[in-house]
């Protein structure tokens, strides 16, 4: 199997596991439990919370653990929502956020909120100046994600911060952690994913800069400060502060080796011929290509390429049973027949130039099949 579809998932690392290993069998205590398994559970918690705020660059008193990188969303948002209502009830974000963001906002505009939407370039990038324009003084929230996961996108939250000042500013950060370079300076919540990273599916966190208002989602123990009820995934968070310690550490050479894969990826997909590539030239991450391909069916083309033994994916994996195309490539005003016909290739630390290699010769003769059946058709 050729996979490149880590902007969906990510393989666990061996080193991982391991660290995970011993709290799946003999350390199961409650991190809450008073006796000495409860306290050897407690210790593994805060020592994950220390390396979580050493890569984040943060203060471990600030870091919240949640079930992943929606949830951390659905937090802050409406949890700071609840906590602003006081001082307003606008909130920015952008057209082309994750899903989770998207549903957030909606729901508090369900709540009598107001919303502003700000639209992107072709690049997929958002001007500062368009989002500084949308604040008001009723303005208390803006949720701009850092990495966009379709097209790799790259926001400038810094100078978004400068322009916006005095407003609570959340990113979703679930792509960015362990990829590009991200700390907590330029904003005051911020998300980050396990599963995006080489770590396990099912446990995230949340950044919350002191001071910040967040009212509690989950409700019903005092665990993360707090903030969100229910009992550690204590074998989750290992692993989660495993996978980021190791990411952090590779982060450079990680995203040079990618950059130099991901081109090497797009310049023999373009000889092709009639296709389009979505996403910046600049301000891009080095692990994301989206690119489509004339008169192909992206749903098909996914179908072949699985047969063939390579996995990608056409966008977001929380929208994928839609059938609709992108919001995103829409938001960025690609034609409809273009954005059908879109494809995510997505690398990670662990894809390894054999598999460009095997990419570069599986998906032509795909694509060429399909065009010639397409062709048929009409």
């Amino acid at each position: 199997m050729i996979y490149l579809d880590n902007a969906a998932t990510t393989r666990i690392k061996p080193e991982v596991r391991a660290a995970m290993e011993p709290f799946l069998d003999l350390e199961y205590g409650n991190a809450s439990s008073l006796h000495a398994a409860g306290r050897r559970a407690r210790r593994a918690l805060e020592d994950a919370r220390e390396t979580v705020a050493a890569c984040l660059r943060a203060d471990p008193k600030e870091i919240l653990f949640t079930a992943g990188a929606t949830e951390s969303n659905m937090l802050a948002i409406l949890g700071a929502a609840e906590a602003l209502r006081g001082r307003g009830d606008h909130v920015i974000t952008l057209e082309i956020e994750h899903p989770s963001v998207l549903e957030a906002v909606a729901r508090i505009e369900q709540q009598g909120w107001g919303v502003t939407r700000v639209p992107v370039n072709a690049e997929g990038l958002v001007d500062p100046a368009s989002v500084a324009k949308a604040v008001t003084p009723r303005t208390t929230l803006i949720s701009v994600m850092s990495l966009n996961n379709e097209v790799g996108s790259v926001q400038p939250l810094a100078e978004i911060r400068k322009l916006s000042p005095g407003v609570v500013f959340h990113t979703d950060a679930a792509q960015s952690v362990g990829r590009i370079p991200v700390g907590v300076r330029d904003v005051d919540l911020l998300t980050f994913s396990a599963h995006k990273m080489h770590g396990p599916k099912g446990v995230g966190g949340l950044w919350l800069r002191k001071g910040t208002p967040l009212v509690s989602q989950l409700r019903g123990g005092g665990q993360e400060f707090e903030k969100r009820a229910g009992t550690e995934n204590i074998a989750g968070i290992v692993g989660l502060a495993t996978a980021m310690k190791l990411a952090c550490a590779g982060q450079a050479a990680d995203a040079a080796r990618m950059e130099l894969q991901r081109e090497r990826l797009r310049t023999g997909l373009e000889k092709l011929g009639g296709v389009m590539v979505s996403g910046p030239r600049e301000r891009r991450s080095s692990h994301i290509l989206n690119i489509a391909f004339e008169g192909v069916d992206g749903e098909a083309a996914i179908l072949s390429l699985d047969a063939a033994g390579v996995c990608v994916s056409s966008g977001s994996a929380c929208a994928s049973l839609s059938r609709q195309t992108s919001h995103v490539l829409r938001a960025m005003g690609v034609p409809a027949d273009v954005a059908r016909g879109s494809l995510r290739f997505s690398l990670s630390s662990l894809t390894t130039n054999e598999d460009i290699d095997a990419a570069l010769q599986i998906v032509p003769a795909v694509i060429g099949r399909l065009r010639k059946i397409s062709a048929v058709e009409r």
